[in-house]
């Protein structure tokens, strides 16, 4: 029994003596941890890397952030003072288009009454033409109609350009019959003008 008591009190201090969880997580982790990052800062300065450094440049990177936005902000209104001059500029030169489209849309207008205009005066002096022309003829078929005798005198007394113009449309045996009536030297002119 003496032993079993021994063993009971062994075994109570042995449970008093056991570390408690966090004892045993200062000595699994903590304590590692710490030397891991003694060693590494020991590293890192025969590197010449400050860490310490980098540390206050982290901290400070939140407020250069804020510089950065104002600026970003400043860099977007400059840019949307440069977008507005551009559209205030392309407005301007749609203006100017359109207004040169209106112009040439007046010139265009113009020169459609202009066209129009020719147009009638074309028509008009067609018809005047074939009026003339009608007449012409029907003067012609009188000519011709007449007498040889009675036509001859009346075409000398007309102008040399109207009796060879009446002269040169006549069928050639009414021309003959005209040419011989006439006194040898009115035939031989008008014959020498028909001949041109």
């Amino acid at each position: 029994m003496a032993k079993g008591k021994a063993k009971q009190e062994n075994i109570g201090t042995h449970e008093e003596n056991s570390p408690g969880i966090f004892q045993k997580l200062f000595f699994w982790f903590i304590i590692p941890l710490l030397f891991i990052l003694a060693i590494l800062l020991v590293i890192a300065t025969v590197f010449n890397f400050n860490v310490f450094e980098k540390a206050a440049e982290f901290t400070n990177l939140k407020s250069t952030e804020e510089v950065s936005v104002s600026d970003v902000t400043e860099q977007y209104n400059e840019k949307i003072v440069g977008l507005e001059a551009e559209v205030k500029e392309k407005e301007a030169e749609i203006e100017k288009l359109q207004s040169e489209l209106d112009k040439a849309q007046a010139e265009n207008q113009e020169s459609l009454t202009v066209q129009e205009q020719l147009q009638y005066e074309i028509g008009k002096l067609q018809r005047d033409q074939d009026a003339a022309k009608q007449e012409f003829e029907s003067i012609l078929q009188s000519f011709e109609q007449m007498s040889a005798k009675s036509a001859a005198p009346i075409l000398v007394e007309m102008s040399d350009d109207e009796a060879v113009k009446i002269l040169a449309s006549m069928q050639p045996d009414v021309l003959s019959d005209i040419l011989a009536k006439m006194s040898p030297a009115d035939a031989a002119r008008y014959t020498e003008l028909l001949s041109e």
